[in-house]
C-alpha cells in the first residue's frame, strides 16, 4: 500500500470519527479530531471549517475569529462566521463592515445576522427591511424566528409600520409578547395588558406539551412576560400591583442582568422620594456595566437619569452634578431636562442666581418648560414680580389659560390689581385677533367675567360675557350672569336682557311637585338671632303657636323631708368632708397592736417581721446577708399543711 492511499484512509476514518461527534454534540472531541486531520493534510478546508465551527460551539470566539485572520485564503467562505464571532465580541462596527465588505453574494442566513446587527446598532428602519424580505423570501422551520424578529423592530418604528397592525399572525407566545410590546409603544396600555395574560397563558400551555424546558428557562420567560405586565400596571396608576410583581420576581434571582436591571429601576421611580435606602440598592443592580449591550441606548439614558435625580434625593449634589454632564455628553437629547436637575441642584445648595443663569443659557431647547422652571425659581427666592416678568415673555404661550390665572394670583398677591386687569384685557385681545374659536376662548371669557365681577368692574365682565355669548348662544346661564351684570350699572338693559330668559313656568316644567312638598326639610344650621322652629323670614301660623304651646315645663323634683319653713343650710353646696360638722370614721385597721402577716401571724410575731425598730448595723452583721431566690411556693404549701394538721388535732380533742 503507498504512502498516499494510507495518508487518504486515515484522513476517512477521522472524518467518519468527526461526523460522530458533531452528531453527538462532543465538540471538544470533535476539535481535537478536526486538529488531527490538520496536521495530516493542512490545507483541508473541510476540516478548517469544522474546527471553527466547534470553537464557535463552544464559545470560544476569540480563537475562532485568530484562526480565520491566520488562513485569509478561506474568508471569503468564512463571511458568516467571522461576522458571527465580531457580533457575540459585541463588536457590532466591525461584524457589520464585514459583511459589507462581501454584500454581493451573501446567503440568507448571512443577510439575517446583518438584519440582527443593525438592531443591536439600533437602525430600525435598515433591520426591517432586511426581515421582511426573508420572511417574504424564504419557506422553512425557521419561519416564526424570522416573524419574532421581525415584530421586535416593528416595536421601535412607532405607528408608522402598524396600519396593518390586527393583521398580525400571533401563533406563537414570543409574537404575542411583541405584539403586546407594539400596544405599549402606542400608549394602549388596556389592551396591552389583555395580550400579556393571553401571552402567559400561551406560555404555560406550552410548558405542559414541552418537557426539554427547564425550571430557569420557564422562570426567565415567565418574568419576562409578568415584569412587563407590571410595567403596564405602572402606567395605568396601579402602583401596588406593578410594586408586588416587580418585587414577586425580582425574589426569583433571575440570571439575566437585562430583566433585573429594568425592573429594578421602575421600583425607584416608585419610590420617588421614599425608601431611599432600597432604592440606592436597586439602582446598583440597574447600573450594571454588561447592560451596555444588552439594553437600547433608549432604556439607558433613562436608567441614569434616574440615578442622577436619586442622588438629588439622597443630597449627593457633586454626584449628581457628575452624572448630569456625562449624560448629557452621551445623549444631548436630553439636555433641557438634565439642565433643570442641575438648576434645583444648585438650588440645594444655595446658589440660586447660578440656577437661574444655567437655564436661562438654555431657554431654546424647550421654551415653555424652562421659563416656567425659572419662573419658580424667581418665587423660591420670594421674587413675584421677576416671576411675572417671566410668564409675560414667552410669546403666544403666554395667553394659555393656565398661565394667565397664574399671573392673576400673582399680581393680586402683590397687591397690583391694575396689572391683573391688564393681563385679561391682553388675553381677550389677542383671542380676538387670532380669531380663535376653541374651548380656550370661553374657559378665559368665564375667568375674566368672573375676575372682573369679583373686583368690583361689572362693565367689563358685561364685555366678556357678550364676547363669550356670540361663541355660545344656546346657553342661558350665560345670559343670566350678563343680566346681573347689566343689573349694576344699566337696569333698562338688564331688564331688557331678562325677557330672553325662561320664565318661572318653564323652568318648573315637569318637576313634581307632590313629591318635592313631600320630602324631609333640609336641616338648617341655627344663626343669631332665629329660632330654633322656624326658618329665617317665616312668620308662625296660629296652629304652630298652639302647638308650642301644649308643651309646659315640668316642676322639678323636691328633696326627702324638704320643709318650706326652714331655712336651707348654707354649706350644701359644699362636699361632705369639707363640712364643719364632719367627723373621720375610725379605721380599724390602725391599731398597731394586732400585727398580721401574709399567712396570719399573730400578735406576739411582730417583734419579729416589724423592721422598723432594727438598725441597718444590726442587719448587716447578719450571716444570712446574701440575696438569694427563696422557694415561696413551697414555702406557702409548707404553712397550708401545718395548718391543716393543727386543724385536724382541734378535731380529735372535740
Amino acid at each position: 500500500m503507498s504512502e498516499k492511499t494510507a495518508r487518504e484512509k486515515t484522513i476517512a476514518a477521522h472524518y467518519a470519527e468527526l461526523n460522530k461527534y458533531g452528531e453527538n454534540g462532543e465538540y471538544e472531541r470533535a476539535l481535537k479530531t478536526a486538529n488531527k486531520i490538520l496536521g495530516v493534510a493542512p490545507h483541508e478546508f473541510l476540516a478548517f471549517y469544522c474546527k471553527v465551527v466547534c470553537l464557535l460551539e463552544l464559545s470560544r470566539f476569540d480563537e475562532a475569529l485568530t484562526q480565520i485572520n491566520k488562513n485569509p485564503e478561506y474568508l471569503q467562505n468564512l463571511v458568516f462566521e467571522k461576522a458571527y464571532c465580531y457580533y457575540r465580541l459585541n463588536k457590532l462596527n466591525e461584524a457589520l463592515k464585514t459583511i459589507e465588505s462581501n454584500d454581493g453574494n451573501l446567503d440568507y442566513r448571512t443577510k439575517e445576522l446583518k438584519a440582527q446587527i443593525l438592531y443591536r446598532l439600533e437602525r430600525y428602519t435598515d433591520a426591517y427591511s432586511i426581515y421582511q424580505e426573508a420572511v417574504k423570501n424564504t419557506d422553512d422551520e425557521y419561519e416564526e424566528e424570522r416573524l419574532t424578529n421581525l415584530y421586535a423592530t416593528m416595536v421601535y418604528l412607532g405607528s408608522d409600520k402598524m396600519d396593518n397592525f390586527e393583521e398580525l399572525k400571533e401563533p406563537t407566545y414570543e409574537l404575542c409578547y411583541n405584539k403586546a410590546c407594539m400596544l405599549i409603544n402606542l400608549e394602549n396600555f388596556l389592551e396591552a395588558e389583555k395580550k400579556l395574560k393571553q401571552c402567559e397563558k400561551m406560555y404555560l400551555e406550552k410548558l405542559e406539551e414541552d418537557d426539554d424546558i427547564t425550571e430557569e428557562e420557564a422562570d426567565i420567560e415567565l418574568a419576562l412576560i409578568r415584569l412587563q405586565l407590571a410595567f403596564v400596571y405602572q402606567k395605568q396608576g396601579r402602583i401596588k400591583e406593578a410594586q408586588a410583581l416587580y418585587t414577586s420576581n425580582l425574589k426569583l434571582k433571575l440570571e439575566d442582568i437585562a430583566l433585573q436591571s429594568v425592573a429594578s429601576n421602575n421600583i425607584v421611580c416608585i419610590n420617588k422620594d421614599q425608601n431611599l435606602f432600597d432604592s440606592k440598592k436597586k439602582m446598583k443592580v440597574a447600573l450594571n456595566e454588561s447592560l451596555v449591550y444588552k439594553l437600547p441606548s433608549l432604556q439607558r439614558k433613562h436608567i441614569s437619569f434616574n440615578n442622577a435625580i436619586l442622588n438629588y434625593y439622597i443630597n449627593q449634589t457633586e454626584q449628581c452634578e457628575k452624572i448630569c454632564q456625562d449624560i448629557i455628553s452621551k445623549w444631548p437629547e436630553l439636555a433641557a431636562n438634565v439642565n433643570v436637575l442641575r438648576a434645583f441642584n444648585l438650588v440645594k445648595v444655595e446658589k440660586i442666581d447660578e440656577a437661574v443663569a444655567l437655564l436661562e443659557k438654555n431657554v431654546n431647547s424647550d421654551k415653555l418648560y424652562i421659563n416656567l422652571c425659572i419662573a419658580q425659581l424667581y418665587l423660591i427666592m420670594g421674587n413675584k414680580l421677576e416671576a411675572c416678568k417671566v410668564l409675560e415673555n414667552i410669546g403666544e404661550e403666554t395667553y394659555k389659560p393656565g398661565i394667565i390665572g397664574a399671573l392673576t394670583t400673582l399680581y393680586l398677591g402683590i397687591g397690583n390689581e391694575s396689572k391683573a386687569l391688564e393681563v385679561f384685557e391682553k388675553a381677550v385681545e389677542f383671542y380676538k385677533r387670532n380669531k380663535v374659536e376653541s374651548g380656550d376662548l370661553s374657559v378665559l371669557y368665564k375667568q375674566a367675567a368672573a375676575f372682573h365681577i369679583r373686583n368690583g368692574h361689572p362693565q367689563v365682565a358685561a364685555n366678556s360675557l357678550e364676547e363669550l355669548l356670540l361663541v355660545n348662544k344656546i346657553d342661558k346661564k350665560i345670559s343670566a350672569e350678563l343680566v346681573l351684570a347689566y343689573a349694576q350699572f344699566d337696569k333698562d338693559k338688564s331688564l331688557k336682557l331678562s325677557k330672553d330668559l325662561p320664565s318661572v313656568k318653564e323652568l318648573s316644567q315637569g318637576l313634581d311637585l307632590e313629591s318635592i312638598q313631600t320630602l324631609a326639610p333640609v336641616a338648617i344650621k341655627k344663626s343669631p338671632g332665629v329660632k330654633p322652629d322656624s326658618q329665617p323670614g317665616t312668620p308662625r301660623t296660629e296652629e304652630s303657636k298652639k302647638r308650642r304651646n301644649k308643651h309646659k315645663k315640668r316642676k322639678g323634683k323636691l328633696p326627702k323631708y324638704y320643709d318650706p319653713n326652714a331655712e336651707p343650710d348654707p354649706e350644701r353646696w359644699l362636699p361632705k368632708y369639707e363640712r364643719t360638722g364632719y367627723r373621720k370614721r375610725k379605721d380599724r385597721r390602725s391599731n398597731k397592736d394586732v400585727i398580721k402577716g401574709s399567712q396570719g401571724t399573730s400578735s406576739g410575731q411582730s417583734e419579729q417581721y416589724d423592721f422598723s425598730s432594727k438598725r441597718i448595723e444590726d442587719y448587716s452583721s447578719s450571716p444570712a446577708n446574701t440575696v438569694s431566690p427563696s422557694p415561696r411556693g413551697a414555702h406557702n404549701k409548707q404553712q397550708a399543711h401545718q395548718k391543716k394538721a393543727n386543724q385536724k388535732k382541734k378535731n380529735r380533742r372535740r
